[in-house]
């Protein structure tokens, strides 16, 4: 009989002994939320789906790196996947492909958005994120929505770096439990 589900220790477990059925088991159940997380930051289905991709072999390559102590192996997955958007955002390759394409082709389409945030949105993440006060919803939205660092929230909000990375951390602290509640 083949397990259906697994525990994330088992899925870790698996995932360290590069079982195939961990691998598939991971990405069933947790591809539309890292796709979502990539979506809107890229704001592109052809570069969400390259990137997704990436994000994938990444974890596959790196499960070694997870440590439980750190932090849940989701929020471990979400970083890979927002590091990864960003750094493809900010990559000689993409800067040069936005030159060289037409302007209706990259522009912003917040229908599809919309949509495609809904579907991806398995997890009730943005749920959660609604019962953030919106100061505190600002500021993940964002870092880990929009791509920018917090030097650059900064700029974008005239308010003093200092401040920034103290209402992040509030912010996180608080969509922490936040989180814990929603189990």
């Amino acid at each position: 009989m083949i397990k259906t589900t697994y525990s994330e220790e088992e899925l870790l477990e698996l995932l360290r002994k590069k079982s195939e059925s961990g691998f598939k088991y991971l990405y069933n159940h947790y591809s539309g939320a890292l796709y979502g997380v990539i979506f809107r930051i890229v704001q592109s289905k052809e570069y969400t789906e390259e990137i997704i991709q990436d994000v994938f072999v990444k974890i596959w390559n790196s499960i070694h790196q997870y440590d439980v102590v750190k932090g849940r192996f989701y929020t471990w997955m979400i970083n890979i996947a927002r590091n990864t958007a960003i750094d493809y955002l900010k990559s000689k390759s993409f800067q040069n492909e936005l030159k060289n394409q037409s302007l209706p082709d990259f522009v912003y389409n917040s229908t599809e958005l919309s949509t495609t945030n809904k579907s991806s949105d398995f997890i009730g993440f943005t749920d959660v994120l609604c019962n953030l006060e919106s100061d505190k919803r600002e500021m993940i939205d964002l870092a880990y929505y929009q791509g920018y660092t917090q030097s650059e929230i900064s700029e974008k909000l005239k308010i003093p770096l200092g401040t920034i990375k103290t209402k992040m951390r509030t912010a996180l602290v608080k969509l922490k439990d936040l989180l814990k509640d929603y189990k």
